[in-house]
C-alpha cells in the first residue's frame, strides 16, 4: 500500500488500511491491530514493541470494571432479577396512559443502571418487554425499536462501560462522569416517552390486565396487594442501583471496585434471596460474560497499538489543527465532531469509535476550554444513538435475533426514537447545565 500512497503519512495510511479491512469484514479488533502493525512497519519500529504496547494498554486498574460489570449484568438477567423488576413496574405504572410503553422505557433506564451494556440489555429484558407491549397494542417493530433505544442508553446511564473507557482515555474522573450522566440519561428517556401517544394500534385503549399478562402470582388481588407483592419479590433487584451508585457517590468504593461489588451482590441475591442460582446457570453466565468481555478487551488491547501510532506520527496535531481550522465558531466545531461521531457510530461499536476518535478530539476540547466531563456525556449520547442507527446498529441486530423480524422492520420501528434522540442530543449540547449541575451540587 505504501507504493500507492507515497505522499501520505504512515498514520493516515493506517486509518485508510483500517477502513479497507473493515470493508472486507475483518473483525474490528484485528482490523485495528493489523493496520497499526502495518503503520509501525512503515515508521521503522520493530514489531517486537507491539507486545509491550498491548500489555501496557490493558494493564490499567480502571479497565477491571468492564468484565465485572458485564458479568454482573449477565447474572442479573439470568437469575430472574430482570423478570421481577418488569413485573413490579408493570403493576406500578402499567395502567397509566401508554401502558407497557411507559413500563418498557422505565425498565430500560433502570436496567441501564445494572447492565452498562446496550446489546446485553436488549438480550436480557427485550423478550419480556416486547411481549407485554404487543399485548398492549403496540406493533412488534415499534416495541423492538423502543427496547433498542432504551437499551442503548445503558452506555449513558451509570454505571456505564462506555464512561469507564472514556474516563481511562481522557484521564477524567469516572465518578464525575457517572454523576454527570444521570440527568441527561433521564432526559433521553423522556424523549422516548414523547413518541408513545402516536404508536398504539387503533382499538387498543388501556393496558391488558396484569392477570392476563402473568396470572399465577397476582390473580384477583386488589391493586395495593399486587403492588406490595411485586415490590417484595423485586426488592433485592431494585436495590442494585442503590448499592452500586450509592457506594460510588458516597465514596465507599471506586467505580472499579463497584463492578466487583455488583457481581458479588448479584451472586448473593441469586443464592440467598431468590434461590435461583445453580451451577449450570453460573457456568452459562460466566461463559457469556467471558465471551463479551473478550470482545471488548481485544479491541482495547489492539487499540493501544493504534493510539501509539496516532501519537508518534503526530496525527493528533495534524487532524486537531485541521478541525480547529474549519471555523472560528466553537458551535460549528462541536457540530462537526458530533456528526463525525454519529456517522462513525453507524458502522463501528462505541469502544472502537472512542479509541480512534478521542485522541484527536480531546486536544480540540482542551484548546476550546470545554469541560471534559460534559464532553464525555455528549460522546456517550452520540454513541448510544449509533447503536440504533443502520446499517450496523448493534442493538438492531440483537433485537432481530430476539424477535425474528428483519433488520429493516426493526429500523423502521426505531425511526421515531432516532429522531427524538437527535433532538435530545441537541438539547444536551445546548444546555451544558443538564450534565454539570449535579456534579457541581455534589461537589
Amino acid at each position: 500500500m505504501s507504493e500507492f500512497l507515497p505522499d501520505i503519512s504512515a498514520g493516515s495510511q493506517m486509518i485508510i488500511a483500517f477502513f479497507v479491512l473493515m470493508a472486507l469484514r475483518v473483525p474490528v479488533a484485528f482490523a485495528l491491530g493489523l493496520s497499526a502493525m502495518y503503520a509501525m512497519w512503515l515508521i521503522g519500529f520493530g514489531l517486537e514493541l507491539a507486545g509491550d504496547l498491548i500489555a501496557t494498554g490493558i494493564t490499567k486498574f480502571s479497565l477491571l470494571a468492564i468484565p465485572f460489570f458485564i458479568l454482573a449484568g449477565t447474572l442479573m438477567g439470568s437469575l430472574g432479577i430482570a423478570e421481577r423488576m418488569i413485573r413490579f413496574f408493570r403493576v406500578l405504572i402499567g395502567s397509566t396512559p401508554g401502558g407497557m410503553g411507559v413500563v418498557g422505557t422505565v425498565v430500560c433506564l433502570f436496567w441501564g443502571a445494572v447492565s452498562g451494556s446496550g446489546p446485553a440489555s436488549v438480550a436480557a429484558i427485550g423478550p419480556m418487554i416486547i411481549k407485554g407491549m404487543e399485548e398492549d397494542g403496540y406493533s412488534r417493530a415499534y416495541a423492538s425499536g423502543l427496547v433498542c433505544t432504551g437499551a442503548a442508553l445503558s452506555i449513558v446511564i451509570p454505571p456505564s462501560i462506555g464512561l469507564v473507557i472514556f474516563g481511562v482515555i481522557a484521564e477524567t474522573s469516572i465518578s464525575q462522569l457517572f454523576i454527570a450522566a444521570i440527568v441527561p440519561g433521564l432526559f433521553m428517556g423522556l424523549t422516548m416517552l414523547a413518541t408513545l401517544p402516536f404508536a398504539k394500534k387503533p382499538g387498543h385503549g388501556g393496558a391488558p390486565s396484569l392477570e392476563a399478562l402473568d396470572p399465577a402470582p397476582y390473580g384477583g388481588q386488589p391493586y395495593g396487594r399486587r403492588l406490595w407483592t411485586a415490590f417484595r419479590e423485586s426488592f433485592w433487584g431494585l436495590m442494585t442501583p442503590v448499592v452500586i451508585l450509592g457506594g460510588i457517590y458516597s465514596g465507599v468504593f471506586t467505580p472499579t471496585e463497584a463492578a466487583l461489588v455488583a457481581t458479588v451482590y448479584a451472586l448473593g441475591v441469586g443464592a440467598l434471596a431468590y434461590r435461583t442460582l445453580t451451577f449450570r446457570g453460573l457456568y452459562d453466565a460466566l461463559s457469556d460474560a467471558a465471551a463479551s468481555s473478550a470482545v471488548v478487551m481485544l479491541v482495547v488491547a489492539y487499540a493501544s497499538l493504534f493510539g501509539w501510532v496516532v501519537t508518534v506520527d503526530d496525527l493528533i496535531g495534524t487532524y486537531s489543527t485541521a478541525l480547529l481550522g474549519i471555523s472560528g465558531n466553537e458551535w460549528v466545531i462541536l457540530m462537526v465532531i458530533m456528526v463525525i461521531l454519529l456517522i462513525a457510530g453507524m458502522f463501528m461499536d462505541p469502544v472502537t469509535v472512542m479509541f480512534i476518535s478521542l485522541p484527536i478530539f480531546l486536544p480540540v476540547t482542551r484548546e476550546l476550554g470545554w469541560d471534559p466531563v460534559w464532553f464525555g456525556v455528549m460522546v456517550m449520547v452520540n454513541l448510544a444513538i449509533g447503536l440504533i442507527t443502520p446499517p450496523v446498529g448493534i442493538n438492531l441486530y440483537v433485537a432481530a435475533n430476539v424477535t425474528r423480524l428483519s433488520i429493516e422492520r426493526i429500523a423502521r420501528g426505531a425511526l421515531p426514537f432516532l429522531l427524538t434522540s437527535i433532538i435530545g442530543l441537541a438539547v444536551i449540547a445546548a444546555l451544558p447545565g443538564l450534565s454539570l449541575a449535579l456534579v457541581a451540587f455534589i461537589k
